[in-house]
């Protein structure tokens, strides 16, 4: 059958940078065609180029074999070509309805009715009257999903649509994707998890610095191959961690509770943790179920009760943000975009938001140190991009991610807090962010993450806890603990 969408030689430059070098891709009707690349490698701005977000320099689009030119995302949603970015599109201000009525119709009535219907039907619960600034990552990521699914598509581009959501809710998704499949709807598919491309992709395509390497059926190849056809050399193999007594308690949260202004928020409800030097403690559990509200009163961005919070045998609960990490805290916030980094700002810049203790002297900024900084960050971290002077908001959303965990790591911290610290970086940054924090585990550093990746905490974690409705699980050692037993505690289940 003649390709729904063909692209030839499509390029896309940023000044110095080509995103893009001449790309050719033909999606076939009713198929779900993976897109594989390295972060930085060309995804995000080829599908921004079919959705009419940029234009193309050079090349042809063609769908159903006549040239198109999509001007805006209205232009490419008439077409039948729907998205679900990976950096939200969404008003913060505005409710799950009112955002969703902004490009589909129908009365606020009808549209939060078929948003719970889709919800329950795909495991995409969201409650219609919520603001979107009270939503947690997966939440919001849900209503993009949804969203798109409510125009109808006949190409749709999910960009990382299961970098936030829970095991159930993937298989749910996925025969989504496979009823939709069947009826004839195109799927491009951009995700870093080679398993899922290969369990449901027909066929991919993969970028290396913003060029074509090949095409294949994903089916033919193991996750391992996938990984070496798209960063071009072997996956290093997991960082041991190396056995010693556990350090001194540095931080701990006894009986924390948290009662959130925002009638959206979760309330968090007798939460108790004790993180120690040289273990790295994992929270797991589904998004939405007190992630966020846990964050903000760690990092200090909500006041708790004098005793609630302790860093070093101290009380810190009524100490804000920017006393904690005087004390020797850092903190790498799940939104990249406005709470790790200001988009508008360049990446040396944004070094000053937590380094500015080292980079400022007598008052003024030291731009030799704060470039010096900026750059060894860069060149540590494999940041992609031009130079220290290139705008945050410019990077790919893994390459920024790596710029930030980079950047929290240089403090020399005595306690590392990171909140999904791998959400949409690909397999071989993810490998490498993994294998710095146990290695800092391993020299005596004290590491708190929570992230949805129950994998990745199996592989990193000494301990494992689980928030589940605001409430966090007693702590497991990971040896000897199984996935079921972590799943049982983020539904709920083992509470019961």
């Amino acid at each position: 059958m003649p390709a729904l969408l063909s692209l030839r030689g499509i390029t896309r430059s940023y000044g110095p940078v080509r995103a893009n070098r001449g790309i050719d891709l033909d999606v076939a009707p009713g198929s779900i065609h993976a897109i594989l690349g390295e972060n930085g490698a060309g995804k995000s701005t080829l599908m921004k180029l079919i959705y009419g977000v940029e234009t193309p320099d050079a090349g042809e689009m063609l769908w159903n074999g006549v040239p198109i030119r999509p001007g805006s995302p209205a232009e490419a949603r008439k077409l039948g070509i729907g998205m679900v970015f990976q950096h939200f599109s969404l008003f913060e201000t505005l409710t799950v309805t009112e955002n969703i009525a902004l490009i589909v119709p129908g009365s606020r009535a009808e549209l939060a009715r078929r948003v719970r219907a889709i919800g329950a039907e795909f495991g995409l619960e969201v409650d219609p009257a919520a603001h979107v600034h009270a939503l947690s990552v997966g939440e919001r990521q849900r209503v993009e999903i949804i969203r798109a699914l409510m125009t109808d598509p006949k190409l749709l581009i999910l960009d990382e649509p299961t970098s936030v959501l829970p095991p159930q809710s993937v298989t749910r998704l996925f025969e989504t994707l496979t009823r939709l499949r069947d009826r004839g709807v195109s799927i491009l598919f951009i995700s870093h998890k080679l398993d899922e491309i290969r369990a449901i992709c027909d066929r991919a395509t993969i970028l290396r610095d913003g060029s074509v390497t090949g095409t294949l059926d994903p089916r033919d190849h193991d996750a391992h191959d996938l990984a070496r056809l798209m960063i071009g050399r072997d996956m290093p193999a997991p960082l041991p961690k190396t056995p010693h007594p556990p350090g001194e308690v540095v931080l701990e949260l006894a009986g924390l509770d948290v009662t959130p202004d925002d009638p959206f928020a979760v309330a968090l409800s007798r939460v108790s943790l004790s993180l120690r030097a040289g273990e790295i403690l994992g929270i797991a559990g589904i998004s939405g179920n007190g992630q966020a509200e846990l964050a903000r009163a760690i990092s200090g961005e909500t006041p708790a009760a004098r005793d609630e919070v302790r860093m070093f045998g101290q009380p810190v609960g009524t100490l804000d943000a920017a006393a904690r990490r005087a004390l020797g805290f850092a903190f790498v916030p799940e939104e990249r975009l406005g709470r790790g980094a200001v988009p508008e700002m360049s990446l040396a810049d944004n070094s000053l938001l937590t380094a500015h203790r080292n980079l400022v002297r007598h008052g003024l900024i030291d731009r030799r140190r704060e470039a010096e900084f900026t750059a060894r960050c860069i060149a540590d971290y494999d940041v992609r991009t031009p130079g220290p002077e290139a705008e945050a908001g410019a990077l790919s959303g893994g390459n920024l991610q790596k710029f930030i965990v980079g950047r929290e790591i240089m403090l020399a911290p005595r306690i590392l807090f990171l909140a999904q610290p791998t959400w949409g970086v690909d397999i071989g940054a993810a490998t490498q962010i993994r294998h710095r924090l146990v290695a800092l585990r391993n020299a005596g550093l004290a590491i708190l993450v929570i992230s949805e990746e129950v994998e990745e905490l199996f592989e990193i974690c000494d301990r494992i806890q689980v928030i589940h409705a605001g409430h966090l699980s007693p702590p497991r050692d990971v040896a000897g603990l199984r996935v079921e037993d972590v799943g049982k505690y983020m539904i709920g289940a083992e509470a019961e």
